[in-house]
């Protein structure tokens, strides 16, 4: 299999997240950075072995004839937009994903800055978030986020494509959303009900029995009842001063398939669960699905 993009990296302490649209004309440019990219990232983090940088590039629906000359990944289009009766799970514009991942903010930071140096006059942004790891990897709802990726060979069966799709073995679709948190009203109601929305108990992060919560609309199964998993790098992210909290979600799959089902489960509910009830507190305002193509493939752009 191609060497994939390091969207296997472990979870770390901080992140950047960089959503851009290209520019008419702005190909050539995008390119070359692209078949740069990870020259860019080994410049910024040699001095800082122990910060763990990394960065994965993703593709949007809309770009990739743009950029790439010949075939489409087989499972690339644009996020599905979803209405369901009482939440909305958007689709917003993103042509190019930098996911930019480190134990220290600065080189978030540092790496974002020369990405964008380069591919300014010729991108717009239509979304930045810098994430945060919060206490011991929990999200701003006082949860543990991430307790069910995958690891280790199960990790690369379920997120890297494989023999299904050879042209792009060794790649990725990832998915990306932003949701706000209304802070105020989740800390309202008890703990005990927050942990019935959620599947876990709070404090020990132990699954909970119980029907229609977070965790059990996001559980996929196969007819033959294998599960299937996503990878998820979530992050938390907010400002004390502006009052807005949130969570920037990010799903790696080897089919988009699946984090689709599982938020058609969120918005459109599942049996006689009509929706998550943490949307009720948490609302998705961005949404962009992006291929992430295996390293050798990105190095090969600017032939």
């Amino acid at each position: 299999m191609p060497l994939p993009q390091p969207v296997l990296g472990s979870l770390t302490r901080a992140s950047l997240f960089l959503v851009l649209t290209v520019d008419p004309g702005g190909e050539p440019v995008v390119r070359e950075l692209l078949a740069d990219l990870a020259g860019l990232q080994r410049g910024v983090g040699f001095g800082h072995p122990d910060g763990r940088l990394s960065v994965v590039a993703g593709i949007g629906s809309d770009a990739w004839d743009r950029l790439v000359d010949g075939p489409r990944p087989a499972e690339l289009h644009a996020f599905p937009e979803l209405h369901g009766s009482r939440h909305h799970a958007p689709a917003t514009p993103g042509d190019l994903l930098f996911h930019i991942r480190a134990d220290r903010q600065d080189l978030c930071f540092s790496l974002g800055a020369e990405i964008m140096s380069r591919l300014r006059g010729h991108v717009a942004l239509a979304d930045e978030v810098a994430g945060f790891s919060y206490l011991d990897q929990r999200d701003l709802l006082g949860f543990v986020d991430g307790t069910e990726n995958p690891v280790g060979r199960q990790a690369a069966d379920e997120v890297l494509v494989g023999e299904q799709d050879p042209d792009f073995a060794g790649g990725s679709y990832v998915v990306v959303q932003k949701y706000l948190h209304d802070l105020d009203a989740w800390n309202r109601i008890p703990v005990e009900q927050q942990e019935q929305i959620v599947g876990r108990r709070k404090l020990t992060n132990v699954e909970i029995d119980t029907p229609g919560s977070h965790v059990v609309l996001n559980t996929i199964t196969d007819p033959d009842g294998t599960e299937r998993k996503i990878l998820r790098d979530n992050m938390p992210f907010g400002s004390p001063g502006s009052g807005e909290f949130g969570t920037y979600f990010i799903g790696y799959a080897r089919s988009p398939a699946v984090t689709e089902e599982m938020l058609r489960h969120m918005f459109l509910g599942d049996g006689p669960t009509s929706h998550d009830r943490i949307l009720d507190f948490s609302t998705a305002v961005t949404g962009t699905l992006f291929f992430a193509p295996p390293a050798g493939f990105l190095e090969d752009l600017a032939d």
